[in-house]
């Protein structure tokens, strides 16, 4: 054997072992990023001196249970309000922090209804979709809402939680409007551009390596989380988009973007902070303020 022939085989050898070797770090970490771990519930809304009730959710895939609360205000309800964590987080959403957001909107009237995704919280399933099949856990909390009160529904999410709530209220006629505080605008678009703030490895050669084979091992499309091409479904009812102009996990330009869409419907609340979901923590009277004024106007346009 010629050592021009040798040469060639030891490098094809190379590259088949590198690429096999990136191929399993890869799926290891795509396939944890699904998996984050699960934070308990530690605190009951009575603990805070709410009213409130524990409920169990079927998903619109009918097969997911899911768990939360509904909290209840002392007067009549105004409106019910359903809010959608973020990824690895659960119903509380420490970090916003939602206990301090829902006990002011429960004052003013409204209904919360908060629960945990899957593989959140108390809430069944295997692994996080980051918005895929989450939109079928919302739509499953909204029917339920709807078949138990008669309020308007409306929805607040943030980061996950708020691309879920503009796929979910893009797909039910029951949601009024939306306030979406810090999304994506397209989940496959937005990893490819900052998957390496999740995983911690280069961009090359692992980021198109993990969205090609993630996918394939579990039957999940990303292109079906992009809010940004439904949005024809939401063009006709109010949209509030919140981001802090900081924001360094998902960048402001995701939510302007999907603002400059329908900015005759839709609004746009570019905070001036740093830090992800950090917008009530930072501007917290500013933040309820023009958020009971946004569901306020929807309401009187129903």
């Amino acid at each position: 054997m010629s050592i021009t022939k040798l040469t060639i085989i030891i490098i094809s050898i190379i590259i088949a072992l590198t690429l096999i070797v990136c191929s399993a770090i890869s799926a290891y970490t795509g396939l944890n990023l699904l998996r984050p771990d699960k934070k308990t519930i530690d605190v009951s809304p009575s603990d805070i001196g709410f009213n409130y009730q524990d409920i169990k959710i079927l998903s619109e895939d009918g097969e997911t249970k899911l768990s939360g609360w509904v909290l209840d205000p002392e007067v009549q309800p105004k409106m019910n309000l359903i809010f959608a964590h973020g990824y690895g987080e659960n119903r509380i959403e420490e970090g916003m922090p939602f206990f301090s957001l829902a006990d002011v909107l429960i004052k003013k009237g409204y209904r919360i209804i908060t629960f945990d995704f899957r593989h959140s919280g108390n809430s069944e399933g295997d692994m996080t979709t980051i918005g895929i099949k989450e939109k079928l856990d919302l739509l499953g909390v909204i029917n339920w809402t709807k078949n138990n009160y008669k309020e308007p529904i409306g929805l607040l999410g943030v980061s996950m939680g708020a691309s879920t709530s503009l796929l979910a209220g893009a797909e039910s006629k029951d949601v009024i409007a939306v306030v979406a505080d810090s999304p994506f605008s397209d989940l496959h678009d937005y990893l490819k551009e900052n998957m390496t703030k999740w995983s911690d490895l280069p961009s090359f050669p692992f980021t198109p390596l993990i969205l090609t084979i993630i996918p394939l091992m579990t039957n999940l499309d990303l292109y079906d989380a992009s809010p940004i091409n439904l949005l024809n479904k939401l063009a006709n009812r109010p949209v509030l988009f919140i981001h802090n102009s900081g924001d360094d996990l998902i960048p402001y330009s995701e939510s302007e973007k999907m603002v400059q869409k329908y900015p005759e419907s839709f609004s746009f609340w570019l905070t001036d902070g740093d830090g992800h979901v950090e917008s009530y923590k930072q501007n917290s009277d500013e933040y309820i303020k023009r958020v009971d004024e946004f569901f306020e106007s929807a309401l009187e346009s129903q």
